[in-house]
């Protein structure tokens, strides 16, 4: 299930950084007194009560300055506003409502998006009258916080978690399996795309980073419903010069988050890269479904196993998701290409498979009484019984007497036996070890 995006807003200097990073827990983002430090923004996962959600820190917005730095980060809090499903809007107690706080409200009200308004700086309780002055706004009840001292975060965080059972709902009424298309600039994604769709939909050229933005396309086939997601390449952090293609990277991570298919798209010619294996680690960390792609196999000279070595190098750089399943293409030609949403609707099967839980525990019973778990310290771990609570991913929670005796070698064991019993090909999962209290 897509974790709701919250994006921390509003102009520079008002302390986001700080609220950012006392939410995340630690220091994230860079904090200092001076106007615009923070020009990139920063992802950070947090919860609060029984939700998970991500945080989006963003640059500060100056809506009247023609500043070049200023108006880059205008544009990028745009964009944070645009993927946010809640936007906390951040003023300062201290210096009261200024010009840009209207313009920023305006900007915010456009969005049609969840709005808590939130007064920082608030560091003593003499200090909570200075909130009542941003009623003015017209965005709704300011809550008083210090995020330096960590006052008023808990009820800010209710205000915020109000709204996300109506977006859980929304998504998860959502009928059609979203894959997003991610890799570097230029390996063909917005050619793939077209093909599947059969018409010139994405801008196509040779030159790297013609698609900007996260492009949504809707198809209806015999496999099922999909939606298509071609993100932005993202280049190595070196490389990236231009400021527009910064603003890009956010939604291709935020089409990670939301999507139910992760597909990696590697070019034939130029193979994998260490951005390829982190852009795809953060899905599988995810443990989402995820599918390789080679691209532009026509063009690669061909020799008896050639195929089967390119992969075996790959699963070699890829190890850490061995259940992903590999497909050779060519956008161009059209090679192989029907078998792209064909492969994408497995993965999305077994990301969505349930497995009872008399069988489950048939298998692990059946595993442990092949290889019993190893004594860690002075203690081995015992499993009582197993149960699958969830899909997308599928997450199987294992009740034991310790589980700080499982090594992590008997996890990875378990997880074995879980795909070659239930064939979990192409999908992530989550296992959790519990206590079993008596």
């Amino acid at each position: 299930m897509p974790k709701p995006i919250v994006a921390i807003v509003g102009r520079p200097n008002v302390g986001k950084s700080t609220l950012f990073n006392k939410l995340a827990g630690r220091r994230i983002a860079i904090v200092e007194d001076t106007p615009g430090v923070t020009r990139d923004r920063i992802y950070a996962e947090a919860e609060w009560l029984k939700y998970n959600f991500t945080m989006i820190d963003t640059g500060g917005i100056e809506p009247e300055s023609d500043d070049v730095i200023i108006s880059q980060m205008r544009r990028q809090a745009q964009i944070a506003i645009e993927t946010a499903d809640v936007i906390i809007f951040l003023v300062d107690g201290k210096s009261g409502i200024t010009p840009a706080d209207y313009e920023v409200s305006q900007m915010l009200r456009k969005s049609k998006k969840p709005i808590v308004l939130v007064v920082n700086k608030v560091d003593r309780i003499t200090e909570e009258d200075n909130a009542y002055e941003f009623y003015n706004l017209g965005i709704g009840e300011p809550i008083a916080i210090s995020s330096s001292q960590g006052l008023g975060l808990g009820d800010m965080l209710d205000r915020v978690v109000e709204h996300f059972d109506s977006i859980i709902g929304e998504n998860e009424e959502d009928e059609y399996i979203r894959i997003a298309f991610v890799g570097k600039p230029n390996v063909g994604k917005s050619s793939l795309v077209n093909k599947i769709l059969g018409e010139e939909r994405n801008i196509v050229s040779n030159i790297p980073g013609t698609t900007r933005d996260a492009i949504d396309s809707i198809i209806d086939r015999e496999e099922g419903k999909f939606v298509l997601v071609d993100t932005a390449g993202i280049r190595r952090r070196s490389k990236i010069k231009d400021e527009i293609e910064r603003y890009s990277v956010v939604r291709t991570y935020a089409a990670l988050e939301r999507a139910d298919v992760c597909i990696l798209m590697i070019d034939a010619e130029d193979g994998i890269s260490e951005q390829d294996q982190r852009i795809i680690g953060y899905a599988h960390e995810m443990s989402k479904a995820i599918m390789v792609i080679v691209n532009k196999w026509d063009l690669i000279e061909k020799e008896t196993n050639t195929m089967n070595e390119f992969k075996k190098n790959l699963q070699h750089e890829l190890s850490f998701m061995s259940y992903a399943p590999y497909l050779f293409i060519s956008a161009k030609t059209g090679q192989r290409v029907h078998k792209v949403l064909e492969m994408a609707k497995m993965c999305y099967d077994n990301y969505n498979k349930r497995v009872k839980t008399g069988v489950l525990n048939d298998v692990i019973s059946r595993a442990v009484t092949m290889q019993e778990p190893p004594i860690v310290g002075i203690r081995r771990m015992k499993i009582y019984y197993a149960t699958q609570t969830g899909v997308k991913p599928p997450t199987f929670i294992f009740f034991v007497n310790d589980p700080e005796a499982l090594h992590f070698s008997y996890g990875r064991y378990l997880e074995n036996q879980l795909r070659d019993s239930f064939d979990f090909s192409g999908t992530g999962i989550k296992m959790e070890f519990r206590e079993r209290k008596s």
